[in-house]
């Protein structure tokens, strides 16, 4: 059988390891001077100079950033059930109330009317998701959330590099969160990077994420230690000088199939959208996981799928959602299928893929 295509792969070099051994050699491992350079060199390559801050993780951007916006108990924030489940967490974690709602189908974010619908007295912001590495509803998110007169934030976690109108996603909101897990299009060994709107959300987000003080033991407020390593900070700078190369990869693997793939549903891209294909994903109208049973089985192909289980019906989550009916949301996660479209697969790799998958889909039909 051939070797196994997976359908992520982190990719991490020579110049990565050399990186950590050089901060090793320094002597100084935890937050320094790596974090500082590495904030301020994504803030310059993905979010047009915004104020932005280093963290350990996803998850702690997304709960930091929203205690920097002022949510708490008794709020609401709007968000999508179809994600992974550390977006309706972030927002429990403040002690506000996740409201889900369902999706537009096309790309799998935010319906805009179903946001619309949700809004209450008590609805403090809004948070799409830019899933898969496809920009939300931007434009109408904006005017809804002035119209409404509630907050606008990201969680860009999978969308590093992808825009709507030529404006970066981690633009829009009040504050962004993005993702430096090992799978993402680039990762920090672990780790996330919030983008602020402001230089005061900025400030709280550091105080935060180090136990409350900016000068030691001047503790202001009370923190947590969700910092980020100069270990981890340097892997990121690495990172950040490849990201673009292996974006345009993504999109030519991504085009590829595109143009080669039958008897699926191939992603599309809204106008003026650029979609920098954290995950390549396809619908699978039937038998989503016969199909992707029989693409690992028979050729070696591996097809993820994010997400089987939407968050208003996770155990974790459900009691914020007691007999919510989303049905876009529902038919999402009974169809979706990931397939490889990461940098380091070959020509071969990739029509590979193209021949399982087509030869899958019409044995299906």
């Amino acid at each position: 059988m051939s070797e196994f295509i997976p359908p992520a792969k982190p990719i991490v070099g020579d110049e990565e390891r050399e990186a950590v051994d050089r901060v090793l050699r320094s002597g100084m491992v935890a937050q320094g001077p790596e974090v500082a350079a590495f904030e301020a060199e994504f803030s310059k390559h993905f979010v047009q100079g915004r104020p932005t801050v280093a963290v350990n993780s996803g998850t702690a951007g997304l709960h930091l950033g929203l205690l920097a916006a002022g949510v708490g108990p008794g709020d609401e924030v709007i968000v999508p059930s179809f994600t992974f489940a550390a977006t309706g967490n972030s927002v429990a974690l403040t002690g506000a109330t996740p409201v889900f709602v369902d999706i537009e189908p096309e790309t799998f974010t935010l319906d805009p009317a179903a946001v619309s619908a949700a809004v209450t007295s008590k609805t403090k912001g809004v948070l799409p998701v830019h899933l898969y590495g496809h920009p939300a509803r931007m434009r109408e998110m904006e005017a809804l959330a002035a119209k409404q007169g509630i907050a606008l934030y990201e969680d860009a976690a999978q969308a590093h590099g992808a825009s709507l109108d030529a404006r970066p996603v981690g633009t829009f909101g009040e504050f962004a969160m993005f993702s430096l897990y090992p799978t993402k299009n680039m990762t920090s060994g672990e780790g996330g990077m919030v983008s602020t709107a402001t230089s005061e959300i900025a400030r709280t987000v550091k105080l935060l994420r180090n136990q409350g003080m900016e000068r030691q033991y001047e503790n202001e407020i009370v923190g947590f230690n969700a910092r980020m390593t100069d270990i981890h900070a340097a892997i990121g700078r690495v990172q950040l000088t490849k990201v673009d190369a292996w974006t345009k990869k993504r999109q030519d693997n991504a085009a590829f199939l595109d143009a080669n793939l039958r008897g699926v549903i191939v992603p599309p891209v809204a106008d003026n959208a650029v979609h920098v294909y954290h995950q390549y994903t396809i619908r699978v109208p039937e038998d989503r996981d016969g199909f992707v049973k029989a693409l690992k089985e028979e050729y070696s192909v591996g097809a993820g799928i994010y997400y089987p289980i939407p968050n208003h019906r996770l155990p974790s989550l459900a009691h914020f959602a007691p007999g919510l009916d989303l049905p876009e949301t529902e038919r999402a996660a009974r169809e979706v299928a990931s397939l490889p479209v990461h940098p380091s697969l070959s020509q071969g790799d990739l029509e590979r893929i193209v021949e399982a998958v087509n030869a899958v889909a019409e044995a299906g039909a």
